[in-house]
This record gives structure tokens, C-alpha cells and sequence, in this order.
């Protein structure tokens, strides 16, 4: 494993979390971490000088990097972009070296990106005070998609709201994808108008809960499975079961990078079927256009 440079460095000044402690949580938690994010390009969220002042993202890794750091050289409108790639513990652990707090991914990987195995639905709550609702929109949207033909896997958004995801066998292009993600998200607004809404911008949510399924166009990320995100106490972006949604037993926060360990001790990866059971867009994108008419 690669050393850590400043392992004494104060991530998270709340609880006193250092550089050290999460590089080994990412060393800790690869077994699990690993089949969920190998292979797609990742966007840095980093913090040099800790949570309490402001980081930045970084898509691009051209120089610094050790020579067997995996990278993926993906076009964009003025050029290209060698966006980093996670294949081993050890490029998570250098990863955290960086101080990147939270690698964000795409729903494709590498060597085809063009082609998602994952279609992302975000729910985010205007709000904190609303986790009854929170919970009846994440159990409506996995009813929605299970009409579809869908199986829906569940996890923290370690932020304020749940994400909601749906395996893809990989034969559908990003667009196509895309569009319907768009179009899951309008009908579960248009049963729950009241407190769902696909309005981007807060000042014009009302105080609904957005349906954002924006993570799922050309480059677009999420929070990667098992990442840390940057908010006070080091909370965890972790799957969960559906049957802790349901009782209210678990929350966006509720776990936390010095949590985890006793977490996967006691479930190991409850997403662990996740890739096993990749469907075809072809039968849901039939029946929602049926619904929709």
C-alpha cells in the first residue's frame, strides 16, 4: 500500500477525523467498495485544508500521478479529460491521499462509457425535517420501477436524501437512458405533485423534494457507493435494505466512516446481487410508454 503523506491532517474538525484515518477506512472498506466502483471514471471531491474551508472538484489527472494509476482519456466539447480510475484498494488509498474526501463516478465504465450499467435517481429534500416523506417517495419510486419490471437497490446519500438505483445489462446508450430516468421522475411527480417536484432550483421547489435524475447524462456523477461525503461527522453514502427504509431505522446519515466497519461485519454488502441481476431497458421503456398514455 502506498504512504500516506500528512496522515495527521484534520479532515473533519468536528471529530477530530485525520487523512490517516480515511485513507484506512478506504483500505478497510475496499472488499466491499470495489465491484461498485472499478472500472468508471471518477471526479475528486478534495480538501486540502479540511471541511471547514472550501474544497473543489478535479475531473482531470495529467501530471502526479504514480505510473500505475489506471486513467481514461474521455472527449469533451474543448478537448479531452483523463479522468482517474479505481481498479484496487490501492487507488482508493491513493485517492484519499489526494484529499479527495468523496469519489464521484459514472453510471458507465470503462472501456465502454457510452453504455451505463446503472440508472441513478437522487431524492433530495429541500429540507432536513422531512423524513417521513423522504421515505414515502424512496419506497414510491421502488414501486414505480418494480411496476416498470425494474428491482430497485437502495443507499444513503450521506447528505440529505437517498439514492435510488436500477441494473442495467449495459445495452442501452446513455440517451436512451437518460430519457428515461426523465420520464420515471415525471410520473412520480405527477402522483405526489404536493411533495415531489423536478425543479432544479430550489427557489422554485416550494419545499419538495426533488426528483433529480440528472446523474444519469454523458459525464454526470453520483456519490460512489461507500464514499465519504464532506459533511460534519464523516457520513457514509452506504446501501442499505429496503426493510430499514421502510421502519425508518435508517436515515441519509446514519452511518459514518467510524461505523462502517461494524456495519459490513454484521451485513456485509447488501448490494452484493446488485450485478447479478441486470435487466433490459427494452421491457420498461415498452411498459412506461403504456403508462404514460
Amino acid at each position: 500500500m502506498i504512504a500516506i503523506t500528512h496522515p495527521d491532517k484534520i479532515l473533519f474538525p468536528d471529530a477530530g477525523i485525520t487523512k490517516g484515518e480515511l485513507a484506512s477506512y478506504y483500505e478497510a472498506i475496499a472488499p466491499v467498495m470495489l465491484p461498485h466502483i472499478r472500472g468508471r471514471p471518477v471526479t475528486m471531491e478534495r480538501y486540502h485544508r479540511g471541511i471547514g474551508a472550501p474544497g473543489f472538484f478535479q475531473k482531470d489527472v495529467s501530471k502526479g500521478f504514480p505510473p500505475w494509476l489506471t486513467r481514461v482519456e474521455v472527449p469533451k466539447k474543448d478537448g479531452t479529460v483523463h479522468h482517474p480510475v479505481v481498479t484496487d484498494a490501492r487507488s482508493l488509498v491513493w485517492l484519499a491521499n489526494q484529499n479527495s474526501i468523496t469519489p464521484h463516478v459514472w453510471t458507465s465504465r470503462v472501456p465502454d462509457l457510452y453504455h451505463p450499467d446503472i440508472c441513478v435517481f437522487d431524492l433530495d429534500p429541500a429540507r432536513d425535517d422531512q423524513p417521513d416523506v423522504l421515505r414515502a417517495a424512496a419506497l414510491a419510486l421502488r414501486d414505480l420501477l418494480e411496476e416498470l419490471g425494474l428491482p430497485a437497490w437502495v443507499k444513503t446519500s450521506g447528505s440529505k436524501g437517498f439514492h435510488i438505483v436500477a441494473s442495467l445489462d449495459g445495452k442501452s446508450r446513455i440517451g436512451e437512458v437518460a430519457r428515461f430516468a426523465h420520464a420515471v421522475g415525471t410520473i412520480l411527480v405527477q402522483r405526489d405533485p404536493d411533495h415531489l417536484t423536478q425543479e432544479f432550483h430550489k427557489s422554485n421547489r416550494g419545499g419538495r423534494i426533488l426528483v433529480d435524475t440528472g446523474r444519469n447524462g454523458y459525464s454526470a456523477t453520483f456519490a460512489a457507493a461507500y464514499a465519504v461525503r464532506a459533511r460534519p461527522g464523516a457520513p457514509v453514502s452506504a446501501p442499505c435494505t429496503w426493510t430499514e427504509v421502510e421502519s425508518g431505522a435508517v436515515g441519509p446519515r446514519t452511518f459514518t466512516l467510524r461505523t462502517m466497519a461494524a456495519r459490513v461485519a454484521e451485513t456485509g454488502d447488501v448490494w452484493s446481487d446488485l450485478r447479478r441481476r441486470k435487466r433490459s431497458l427494452k421491457g420498461p421503456i415498452e411498459r412506461l410508454a403504456r403508462m404514460r398514455t
